[in-house]
C-alpha cells in the first residue's frame, strides 16, 4: 500500500473512532443525567416545595421504645405527617411561583401567600416543617444531658439544664389543646422557651426553632393517654443532642 493510501486509510479510521467516542460520551452523559437527582430549589437545609416530600423516618418505628411506642411512631409519621405533605402539595399545585420557594420561606412570609390558600399553607406547611425537625432531634441513642455549645448556652440562659427542663416541661403542659413547645433563638439572638398552637411554627414570629416537642395528643395518647406531663418527662430520654447542636449552629448563621 502506497503512503498516500495509508494516510487516507488512517484519516478515515481516526474519523470513525472520533465519531464512536462522541456517541459513547453522549450516551454516558445521558445515563449520568438520568441518575443524578434534581438540584433542590430550596436553599441550605430547607425543605423543597416542588413538590414537598415526606422524609423517611431515620430509624425503625420501635427504635424509641419504651418512651415512644412503635404504633404511635408509625401513625404519626406515615399518616399525620404524610397528610400534611399531601395537603400542602394540593394547596400549591396551581402556584408554581410558590413551589419555587422553600417551605420555610412560605411560613416566614405567610402574608405573601394568596389568602385563599394561606390557612392551608400555614397548617400543612407548618406541620411539614415541624415534623421534619421532630424526627431528626430524636434518636435511639439520645437522652442524657446536652453536650457542646448548646449545653453552655442553656446553662448561661437558664442557670442549669434541670431548670431548663422544668421550664420547658411546664410550657408544654400549659399549652392548651394541640400545639408545640419550643426552644428558639429569638430575634434578639437569645434562647427562649415558647409554645405555639396547632402546627404554627416559630418561623412565623421571626424565631429559629432549635428544638421542639409535639404535644398534640396523637404524639403520645396511645402510650400515655391524658398524662401529657409524663410524656414530656419521658421524652428527654430520646433527645438527639448532636442534632440539636447542629440546629443551634444554624440558628446563629440564620440570624
Amino acid at each position: 500500500m502506497s503512503n498516500a493510501k495509508k494516510w487516507r486509510f488512517g484519516s478515515v479510521l481516526a474519523g470513525l473512532m472520533a465519531v464512536f467516542l462522541l456517541i459513547a460520551c453522549q450516551g454516558m452523559g445521558q445515563t449520568n443525567l438520568s441518575q443524578t437527582p434534581a438540584t433542590p430549589t430550596s436553599p441550605g437545609n430547607e425543605l423543597n416545595a416542588s413538590p414537598a416530600e415526606l422524609p423517611p423516618l431515620p430509624y425503625p418505628y420501635n427504635a424509641l421504645e419504651p418512651h415512644i411506642d412503635a404504633q404511635t411512631m408509625e401513625l404519626h409519621h406515615d399518616k399525620h405527617h404524610a397528610s400534611y405533605v399531601s395537603n400542602l402539595n394540593k394547596a400549591l399545585e396551581n402556584n408554581s411561583n410558590l413551589q419555587n420557594q422553600s417551605v420555610e420561606a412560605l411560613i416566614r412570609n405567610l402574608n405573601q401567600v394568596p389568602e385563599n390558600i394561606r390557612t392551608a399553607v400555614r397548617n400543612n406547611g407548618g406541620g411539614h416543617v415541624n415534623h421534619s425537625m421532630f424526627w431528626e432531634i430524636m434518636s435511639p441513642n439520645g437522652g442524657g444531658e446536652p453536650t457542646g455549645a448548646i449545653a453552655q448556652a442553656i446553662n448561661d440562659t437558664f442557670g442549669s439544664f434541670e431548670t431548663f427542663k422544668e421550664q420547658f416541661n411546664q410550657a408544654g403542659t400549659s399549652q392548651f389543646g394541640s400545639g408545640w413547645v419550643w426552644l428558639v433563638r429569638n430575634a434578639q439572638g437569645q434562647l427562649e422557651i415558647t409554645s405555639t398552637p396547632n402546627q404554627d411554627s416559630p418561623l412565623m414570629d421571626g424565631q429559629y426553632p432549635i428544638m421542639g416537642n409535639d404535644v398534640w395528643e396523637h404524639a403520645y395518647y396511645l402510650n400515655y393517654q391524658n398524662q401529657r406531663g409524663e410524656y414530656l418527662k419521658s421524652w428527654w430520654n430520646v433527645v438527639n443532642w448532636e442534632e440539636v447542636n447542629r440546629r443551634f449552629e444554624r440558628a446563629s448563621q440564620a440570624s
